[in-house]
């Protein structure tokens, strides 16, 4: 259990042995669905897991939502375990990234589909329309209009929306479906804050870490772009992509996707 400034606790889940790596996940989900992730890495790394705020056994995020609040968070929990490596997943990369750009002590930082606001490469056009969908408590749309917004390589987002709905209130039946769902809202304000954290890739060239950037090769296809621009900005960073390998990833957790990480943190 850590004990933020505010006073809030954020609870701790740890498993393995060998230098300490802190896992930063993505919107819309919580740890749970990193633990195969965190087992097979358990072996060579102490990998820490929490919860953001507002998920899960984590206490309640502030209103309306900061990021910084979140960039606070990471600061706490790595000097709290005195861990010098990050791996972040998409919202959480953001975080991860915001947190090294602000001089938050690390070492090495990965990350996975980082869906930085660079040059209007990420896209927030179906925005408003998610927001206005969850505000008026059509979870089903909401998370629809979400899914085809940021899954512009999926055939499925070119489909009516009413068939979009269809196959999302099916979605909504499954653990991670009814997850998702719940925390739709969250992940819409977390959308927002990323695309008011844009400006050009020059805004992380201050960043220090040793920077691996990976996506999948068959994620959304804006992701290689916002990457190439990041590394041409930060400067000991490189990019990587993983043949096969789509948004969920790091969830899928296959020993091609693991090691290339595994690697990247081990190496002297």
């Amino acid at each position: 259990m850590i004990e933020m400034r505010d006073g809030a606790r954020i609870p701790l889940h740890t498993v393995g042995s060998g230098p300490d790596l802190v896992v930063v996940h993505g919107g819309g989900v919580t740890i749970d669905i990193y633990r195969r992730l965190a087992s097979r890495l358990a072996d060579r790394f102490t990998v820490h897991l929490y919860n953001r705020r507002g998920r899960a056994d984590a206490p309640p995020r502030s209103v309306p939502y900061s990021m910084q609040e979140d960039v606070d968070d990471l600061r706490e929990v790595l000097a709290h375990i005195g861990a010098v490596n990050v791996l972040g997943h998409s919202g959480g990369a953001v975080v991860a990234l915001e947190a090294a750009r602000q001089q938050v002590p690390m070492e090495r930082l990965a990350v996975y589909d980082a869906p930085v606001q660079v040059d209007g490469l990420f896209p927030v056009g179906w925005l408003p329309a998610a927001r206005a969908a969850a505000q008026a408590g059509d979870t089903a749309l909401a998370l629809a209009l979400t899914g085809a917004g940021l899954n512009t390589q999926s055939s499925a987002g070119r489909l009516p929306v009413r068939m979009q709905v269809a196959i999302t209130k099916m979605f909504l039946r499954t653990p991670i479906g009814r997850t998702m769902g719940e925390l739709v809202a969250m992940t819409l304000d977390e959308s927002a804050a990323i695309d008011e954290h844009c400006g050009p890739a020059t805004r992380w060239a201050g960043i220090t870490a040793e920077v691996l950037l990976v996506c999948g090769a068959k994620g959304p296809p804006y992701y290689p772009k916002i990457h190439r621009a990041l590394a041409g900005a930060i400067p000991n960073a490189r990019t990587m992509e993983l043949p096969g390998s789509q948004h969920d990833g790091l969830a899928r957790a296959t020993p091609r996707i693991v090691e290339p990480f595994a690697e990247f943190f081990a190496r002297r």
